[in-house]
């Protein structure tokens, strides 16, 4: 978890990290206090205060490697402080608390590089290593009461487990990031409020179960209709590591919602309304061909869609789309294999744009196999699926039914079933003639009134 940015109002330090106790051993937290007049479109909001968490009956964790030192460092790299080089001892026999505080405040007593904000020094990236070690401590560690931010906890392996980042409100005052969450497991970000931000507010790299829940995020602060959304940039939550959730959470304004480029990762709850769609947008972009295995239910996207690269195994389910919001399978490799959009609503304005479309500008999807699109229901939009029924009737010897305006691939009708019902005294001879482009062609051999009724699938893999 690199830390990048503290905050500060007139009282003085809005937030730190502090270091508790977990059985005898180091864990962190975030917690926050005396958060009063911080912006001019917050003149209300009321102090953040949370409590510590209390640990027991938990069983310290195992020790890690000590990782290598770090490269050289030259003239501009961040300065890295070793907790060992102060005294700690990493086999956590030792009681280290004096020597972790030692390295503490020598991180925060280095030099800066500018600020952050007014009055917020820049610490440049500076590095508190752990080192992987096990260490046993005696009180509460906290930062000092700097303003000071741009710090980074470091570790290996696995460099934290159980942090909980809690009642926040960061405001990156346009100069980057909110939150940065570096090979963590279990971490928690729960009651956030992140704003302002020009790169990720949230950013998870690696690790497992991140869970974010409750929380706001929005590069510029609008309840909607912004006169600048066309210019949103930057990325509300990016997810590039594995088994994280997103919980109740809204995303006001930025250019994407909700990047990710990792596996088995659950979002519900999710209201999203950043950059519209129309205006090139993205609401929730799914950027990991062939290896998607994400569940998205019960979520509200606001004018803002979804984009999904070469999707395996994916879920989109009992979620609300408004504003002609739709989804987009995108062909990078070709392949869209366990995918299942069904029981959503769509709602538009009329002007017949596709609930899922499919963008194949580097090519067609090639392998298409348990893609199930139905049980949709659109107002104001055009409805796409890979079931669906239709029916002819007529005098004649031939009867087709086109099903180019529903059918999502075209030109992929993979099984067909049909019966031919006739009033005629005798019962002809009659075939499938023809499934190609969409459209189902059934004859029989001598002319006959009839009805003919056809059900068609585009998801399964022929054997």
């Amino acid at each position: 978890m690199g830390i990048k940015k503290m905050g500060r109002n007139n009282n003085g330090l809005i937030w730190c990290v502090t270091m508790g106790l977990l059985g005898s051993f180091i864990t962190t937290h975030v917690y926050g206090e005396n958060l009063d007049h911080h912006h001019h479109n917050f003149r209300k909001m009321k102090a953040f205060k949370a409590s510590l968490l209390k640990h027991d009956n938990l069983v310290p964790l195992s020790p890690s490697p000590l990782v290598s030192p770090s490269p050289s460092q030259g003239p501009s790299s961040p300065r890295v402080y070793h907790v060992t080089s102060y005294g700690a001892d990493p086999t956590g026999k030792a009681d280290s608390t004096d020597a972790i505080l030692e390295a503490m405040s020598a991180a925060f007593e280095g030099s800066s590089e500018g600020f952050l904000m007014e009055g917020i020094a820049n610490l440049g990236g500076a590095r508190l290593d752990l080192q992987g070690g096990h260490y046993l401590i005696s009180r509460p560690l906290r930062f000092p009461a700097t303003a000071a931010g741009n710090l980074v906890l470091a570790s290996s392996s696995y460099n934290y487990e159980y942090i909980t980042l809690k009642d926040l409100m960061l405001d990156s005052n346009y100069r980057g990031g909110g939150i940065s969450v570096i090979n963590s497991l279990r971490t928690s970000i729960d009651n956030c409020y992140i704003t302002h931000f020009t790169t990720n507010g949230i950013q998870v790299q690696r690790g497992h179960e991140t869970y974010i829940r409750n929380s706001f995020l929005g590069q510029h602060i609008t309840a909607g209709g912004d006169p600048g959304e066309r210019n949103f940039s930057g990325t509300a939550i990016t997810l590039d590591g594995n088994d994280n959730a997103i919980t109740d959470v809204v995303i006001f304004s930025a250019a994407v919602g909700i990047m990710i480029s990792g596996q088995a990762n659950t979002l519900s709850g999710v209201h999203l309304y950043n950059k519209a769609t129309g205006f090139g947008g993205t609401g929730i972009y799914l950027r990991l061909p062939g290896l998607t295995q994400t569940r998205i239910v019960n979520c509200y996207l606001d004018y803002t869609g979804i984009v999904a690269e070469d999707p395996v195994q994916l879920l989109v389910s009992n979620s609300f789309f408004l504003g002609d919001a739709y989804i987009v399978l995108k062909s990078v490799n070709g392949v869209a294999h366990g995918v299942t959009i069904v029981d959503n609503m769509f709602s538009g304005s009329g002007k017949g744009i596709e609930i899922v479309q499919l963008d194949q500008s580097n090519g067609p999807f090639k392998e298409i196999d348990q893609v199930f699109v139905d049980r949709n229901n659109v107002k104001g939009m055009q409805l796409k699926a890979t079931v669906a029924k239709g029916a002819a009737q007529g005098n004649g010897t031939s009867w087709t039914v086109d099903f180019n305006g529903v059918l999502l691939f075209p030109n992929q009708i993979r099984h067909v079933q049909y019966t031919l019902s006739t009033t005629s005294s005798g019962f002809p001879n009659h075939v499938l003639r023809n499934s190609s482009d969409n459209r189902v062609v059934v004859e029989s051999n001598v002319a006959i009134p009839a009805s003919v009724f056809v059900s068609v699938n585009q998801g399964v893999l022929e054997s």
